[in-house]
């Protein structure tokens, strides 16, 4: 029992330890608090700049209604809307609307979220065709948006995803 506990002991240390390491190769380059439609949901988004070039995207929300959800990010940095339309449409680039199509993905187009009865949303995404001086530090901005469905990856423009839920714009670090 005690090597037992030695040994997991070095493994949380060695946890600690990469994911310290892997802080150190990234920089936060926009955060985006999130809101709901329901005082609720909560939380906040950051797009961090890694020594790879791809951006990671880290989303850490809560009162979430259960299920799944498309999450994108938008081509403008306005929230004010009831619905959130003000947000736009996704940051498309010259690309397509979903990975299942040719000439996608959108480089906002992110994996659906499944929420689970606890309402938290806490995923990590890399986005390879994202530009954020181009997409989201750009003269309107851009914001972060929860829609209430799931995204069906093919739907063009947006993947009929439903109503928006939840958006927050980003702000530079």
């Amino acid at each position: 029992m005690y090597l037992c506990n030695i040994l997991l002991g070095a493994a949380l240390v060695t946890t600690g330890a990469v994911a310290a390491q892997a802080e150190g190769h990234m920089q936060t380059a926009a955060t985006a608090q999130v809101a709901g439609k329901s005082d609720d949901i909560t939380g906040s988004v950051t797009l961090n700049t890694t020594a790879s070039g791809r951006m990671l995207v880290k989303i850490d929300v809560t009162g979430v209604p259960t299920g799944t959800h498309g999450v994108h990010l938008h081509e403008t940095g306005d929230c004010s809307a009831d619905d959130f339309t003000s947000a736009g449409g996704h940051i498309a680039g010259d690309h397509q609307h979903g990975v299942l199509v040719e000439g996608g993905p959108h480089p906002g187009d992110m994996p659906n979220m499944v929420v689970g009865d606890d309402g938290v949303l806490q995923a990590e995404v890399f986005l390879d065709l994202l530009d954020i001086d181009g997409m989201i530090k750009d003269d309107d901005g851009a914001a972060f948006v929860i829609h209430d469905g799931a995204d069906d990856y093919t739907s063009q423009p947006a993947g009929d995803a439903g109503s928006r839920i939840a958006c927050g714009v980003f702000e530079a670090s």
